[in-house]
């Protein structure tokens, strides 16, 4: 079914995009997935094309554009190259709001030129060892000390936790105030007590630097405050949806990627001197997988322009996010599955979609707690 989501502009970005990704990042991800991690450079030649900072505005280095069709443009081009190395979307779609809408002046002119130019690496510390998708069981905590907080606490799971130079933390800043005690500072590299664990090894997106952060006494200045003290359990609940979405847009394009790809492998693939594409089976399992992903990109395109117009429900955004992410885990080992043994070698892509999928119904919130939030929407009031 033909999309209407996008403009022209969005796709003259989607082949800037593609053509990028296809020269600075494809060639090189077997070298990163070994290493861990995708190199510095590589984020300010992202930079240089203009695929950071999209609603940074022109006065600090950014696009100014507040369009999120931008965003699930490069998530999806990101999702079909299997580019789960680096963090970008993470910097643009869940960091970036952060900074635009609650950064002073001063603090935007420190950091927003270095975030569109990739200079700086950004990070979001939500989740503890305790406390994933439970944001109120947060132990880090956060004492007002003259024009600093002392920051003691650790957090774990950290997209670009290696890669970060400024990492947003929630903390707690009254420990008695439960939600209402929670506050954002941003930490800076190399502040004193800041340290950072091991680059954790994962089951998949191995090439993105995922850690676990220390703080001990870590002297942040009261300038680094995001928002208001005590508002920070509640601007993330206003951020999450925006985080929903993106993980809603990235399975379900590599979903389709994987399951055209595997279109055209079973035209080629042979069994009982016939393609196995000739088989009712694989006919109707595939009829059935676009089927699913077809319904779903409706709702998910749809979400976009709710999330654009500022009209996107959280129990919409959590609809979103919990049926995507299942459905291509789904799609997924279905398509694994008519590759047969070759599904499960690591020089076919769908066996790397297969590890990188697995991740999403966990992160930005798991499927469990989606359908809470679904749940008891339809409940209040």
């Amino acid at each position: 079914m033909r999309r209407d989501l996008f403009d022209r502009e969005h796709e003259e970005f989607r082949a800037t995009a593609r053509e990028f990704l296809a020269r600075e990042v494809v060639p090189h991800q077997q070298s990163w997935e070994s290493e861990g991690i995708v190199p510095r450079a590589l984020w300010t030649r992202a930079g240089e094309k203009g695929l950071l900072g999209f609603s940074v505005p022109e006065e600090y280095g950014g696009l100014g554009v507040r369009d999120f069709r931008y965003n699930a443009v490069l998530g999806e081009e990101m999702a079909r190259a299997g580019a789960t190395g680096p963090g970008f979307t993470l910097h643009n779609d869940v960091v970036a709001p952060y900074l635009t809408d609650l950064a002073t002046a001063e603090q935007k002119a420190r950091w927003l030129p270095g975030f569109a130019s990739g200079e700086l690496i950004t990070a979001i510390g939500m989740t503890e060892p305790g406390a994933g998708s439970d944001l109120k069981g947060l132990r880090t905590t956060a004492t007002r000390d003259g024009d600093h907080y002392v920051l003691n606490g650790q957090k774990t799971f950290i997209s670009n936790g290696i890669n970060a130079d400024l990492v947003i933390v929630l903390a707690k800043t009254d420990v008695s105030a439960g939600a209402r005690g929670i506050t954002l500072l941003v930490v800076e590299r190399g502040m004193d007590g800041f340290t950072r664990g091991r680059n954790l090894a994962k089951v998949g997106q191995k090439a993105q630097d995922t850690a676990e952060l220390f703080f001990s006494e870590v002297r942040v200045p009261a300038a680094n405050r995001l928002g208001e003290q005590g508002l920070g359990f509640s601007y993330s609940m206003r951020h999450l949806p925006q985080e929903r979405v993106t993980v809603a847009v990235t399975a379900l394009a590599r979903a389709d990627h994987v399951c055209r790809a595997t279109v055209e492998y079973c035209r080629q693939r042979e069994a009982f001197g016939r393609p196995i594409s000739d088989f009712q089976h694989t006919r109707f399992l595939l009829a059935e997988l676009t089927t699913e992903i077809d319904i779903a990109q409706v709702y998910v395109d749809r979400c976009v322009q709710a999330l654009n117009a500022g009209e996107l429900d959280p129990a919409d955004a959590a609809k979103a996010k919990w049926w995507t992410t299942e459905l291509a885990n789904k799609v997924i080992d279905r398509c694994l599955q008519l590759h047969g043994g070759y599904g499960y070698m690591l020089e076919y892509p769908v066996a790397k979609a297969w590890l990188d999928s697995r991740i999403q119904t966990i992160y930005g919130g798991t499927t469990e707690i989606m359908k809470d939030i679904i749940g008891r929407s339809l409940f209040a009031g």
